[in-house]
């Protein structure tokens, strides 16, 4: 079996911080071009602590209504699936007994037989 690197393993992770850090990156570069903008025609100089802090409210403001929201959607049912809610691990072990325990009463003489067959076909993780 091909051995995974850490890299490898996590390229979702990767990726994903790469686009939020270039969305980001973007986001402030356009955003200093349009307050610089704003400035000259104000005739104003640019004051980068005012930018800075009015990027802040910005990315807060859009982070608040998107990015909060779906953390909470993938935290809150992650939380929820390893609690035991239906959906969990603990919903699928029960129906795999109550599956084991029809298929024993339908044919007990094969049901040995069928269990170490899909055992060996489909190996528990």
């Amino acid at each position: 079996m091909k051995r995974i690197t850490g890299f490898k393993k996590r390229n979702y992770i990767w990726v994903t911080l790469f686009l939020f850090v270039f969305s980001l990156g973007l986001h402030w570069f356009y955003g200093w071009k349009a307050f610089v903008n704003e400035e000259e025609q104000h005739h104003q100089t640019p004051v980068v602590s005012e930018y800075v802090t009015e990027m802040m409210r910005d990315t807060m403001e859009n982070w608040q209504s998107e990015f909060l929201q779906l953390i909470w959607q993938v935290a809150g049912l992650s939380f929820l699936f390893c609690v035991g809610s239906p959906q969990s691990k603990e919903g699928d072990e029960r129906k795999e007994e109550k599956l084991d325990y029809i298929i024993k009463m339908l044919d007990k003489e094969h049901y040995e037989k069928l269990m170490k067959d899909w055992d060996n076909k489909y190996p528990k993780k």
